[in-house]
């Protein structure tokens, strides 16, 4: 294998797991490093300036980084770098002060279409570079779907309004309770520039008998929670189903449980394992005492003369055919009735672009969904962009932010003349951690506690107050706890082969056996010859230059700890501990403006 060149962007952000799993590529460490050393509001501005939303996300993201953590490799559970997020939030001081301003306007004007993440960090990115932005939405307020159909036991207004302001207060024009009918006639307003972010906001039916004669009953999920947060919504039954699986269907059962619900039940046609509710959901469903039954497949609605009295279904079981593909089958069982006085049905979500005509100049698929380029967002129009939901349909938070970032970056390279597809490289600040020979300016202690449990409010005080919150995040002390278990994985080693005399100290020292020295050959070759596996092949090996005797060094990026004890343990210090900070603000994964004074 040729030797590895550190020097290219993307090879330690690759190491940095947590950071390159983020669609917005927070850079995770680094913001952890400052709660621990009680700078929150430090942490926070390095968050928004990636993430855009903090405090909403500390509290509602669906945590992609946490699977790919390293702590989760040495332990079972990862580091709770959602809540961390949110420690940062919620201990911050006034960071207003420390805000980008609306930039001197240039003349441009963005028409941005839906008020939700999106279309919010659109607006934030492109207002400090002059760009006056009008955003569109039919809601009294800025938020979108974060504010209408996320519980606020489990998002309050506050935080919203908060994070929200912050964009606003940029000099955005926000034209609420305003419906874009007609995208044809936007198009016409000779706006340099439109952006949709108008979400996902039809939800699927279940079209199964009973269901028009027993409709009074038969609510739509997120429908049913835009009116309980709008408040046009205050009663359910005492006997309620939910149908559905998703986090959506865990929000519904948690509501319904907080308006009168005695008997909440989820009902779902596929297995526990396959829900596609992010596991904490379920969990804090299960904790308010609502059941999750499976392999339950609705056929009916039962009623007595238009009066819901209950749900049929059918008994299934997961089978795989000859081709190993997996089908739900029935059981042979006899169909199960379930007595209910409301249903809840939270099947999925799905685009409704009514207000989008045809000869506009924009493409759609054969599911009649918009042809989007996944790395501009660029649509069949010049001008026009997607981006969140409204783009590949339901996803979480973060990923609408990553979309408005890329999106931003696209309107932005087109009102200037630029190549939208030309997207530019991450800049990367390299800065060695060593205060002398064997000492870093962090804390390289590996801590072994377990995963801190972040605290809950009384489960009988929480059902009684539908925005009473329900997590009610760390405190200082675990904060730190959980700060502790980061394992820093933007501080790189880095070995010089020059300073290097073959020793094999840092092998022997090295507590998960990454570090190889071992004859050249090529990759397959090598992954057999580790000292310890190397399965996973999306992590890169780290190959040395040819030491003296011919031999080079290999070390495993996939098992490494960045622990520093090969550094600490070099005699000559061919092993240097750097830290790699990963800037994506030239990327077009973060605001195209700097924060001030952001670390």
């Amino acid at each position: 294998m040729k030797p590895t060149d550190i020097s290219a962007p993307d090879y330690f952000h690759k190491v940095v797991d947590c950071q390159w799993a983020c669609p917005a590529h927070t850079p995770v460490p680094e913001y952890i490093r400052l709660i621990a050393e009680g700078r929150y509001s430090d942490a926070y501005m390095i968050n928004w300036k990636s993430n855009v939303f903090p405090g909403i996300l500390g509290r509602t993201c669906d945590r992609p980084c946490e699977p790919a953590c390293r702590r989760g490799r040495v332990e079972e559970t990862p580091v709770a770098i959602c809540r961390l997020k949110r420690v940062a939030a919620d201990f911050k001081d006034d960071v207003k002060g420390r805000m980008p301003r609306a930039g001197a306007k240039n003349g441009k004007r963005i028409a941005i279409v839906g008020g939700g993440p999106a279309s919010l960090t659109v607006a934030r990115d492109l207002a400090p570079l002059g760009y006056h932005c009008t955003v569109f939405d039919s809601d009294p307020k800025a938020g979108g779907m974060m504010r209408t159909q996320i519980p606020k036991f489990r998002l309050p207004d506050s935080v919203v309004d908060e994070e929200t302001d912050y964009i606003l207060n940029l000099g955005i024009e926000f034209k609420a309770g305003t419906r874009i009918d007609s995208l044809k006639k936007l198009i016409g307003e000779n706006y340099d520039a439109i952006f949709v972010g108008s979400g996902a906001p039809r939800g699927r039916e279940l079209d199964i008998p009973g269901r028009k004669e027993a409709a009074s009953n038969i609510h739509i999920g997120i429908d049913w929670l835009s009116n309980v947060s709008f408040g046009h919504t205050t009663t359910i039954g005492k006997r309620v189903i939910v149908l559905g699986g998703g986090n959506t269907a865990m929000d519904c059962c948690r509501t319904a449980r907080r308006l009168g619900g005695e008997k909440v039940q989820v009902i779902v046609r596929s297995g526990f394992e396959e829900m596609k509710a992010s596991p904490w959901e379920k969990e804090d469903a299960m904790h308010e005492d609502i059941p999750i039954l499976n392999f339950m497949v609705p056929i009916a609605f039962t009623h007595d003369k238009g009066k819901l009295t209950g749900v049929t279904f059918q008994k299934v079981k997961a089978e795989r055919d000859a081709e190993g593909k997996r089908n739900l089958v029935p059981t042979g069982e006899p169909d199960q009735t379930i007595a209910c006085d409301d249903v809840l049905v939270a099947v999925g979500q799905e685009n409704a672009f009514p207000w989008i005509e045809r000869d506009c100049g924009i493409e759609f698929d054969k599911w009649d969904m918009p042809k989007v380029d996944p790395k501009t967002m660029g649509t069949t129009h010049p001008k026009v962009f997607f981006g969140g939901d409204a783009a590949f349909g339901p996803k979480n938070i973060i990923w609408a932010v990553a979309h408005g970032h890329d999106a931003a970056l696209s309107i932005h390279k087109l009102v200037s003349g630029e190549d939208v597809h030309e997207r530019p490289l991450p800049e990367v600040h390299i800065s060695s951690q060593k205060m002398g020979i064997h000492e870093w300016s962090y804390d390289n202690d590996v801590s072994d506690d377990k995963r801190f449990k972040v605290p809950h409010r009384d489960k009988v005080i929480a059902l009684k107050d539908i925005r009473a919150e329900v997590e009610l995040g760390y405190d200082v002390k675990l904060a730190l706890g959980e700060a502790q278990r980061c394992l820093n994985c933007d501080v790189q080693t880095v070995f010089s082969t020059s300073l290097c005399i073959e020793c094999d100290a840092c092998v022997d020292i090295c507590p998960m056996d990454c570090i190889t020295f071992t004859e050249n050959g090529d990759e397959a070759d090598l992954r057999k010859r580790l000292k310890a596996p190397s399965p996973h092949l999306d992590q890169d090996l780290y190959v040395s230059s040819d030491l003296k005797t011919g031999r080079v060094m290999i070390k495993d990026e996939d098992v490494c700890l960045h622990c520093g004890l090969c550094a600490e343990r070099c005699p000559t210090g061919a092993w240097d501990m750097q830290k790699y900070l990963i800037d994506m603000t030239q990327a077009g994964t973060s605001c195209p403006t700097k924060a001030r004074s952001a670390a």
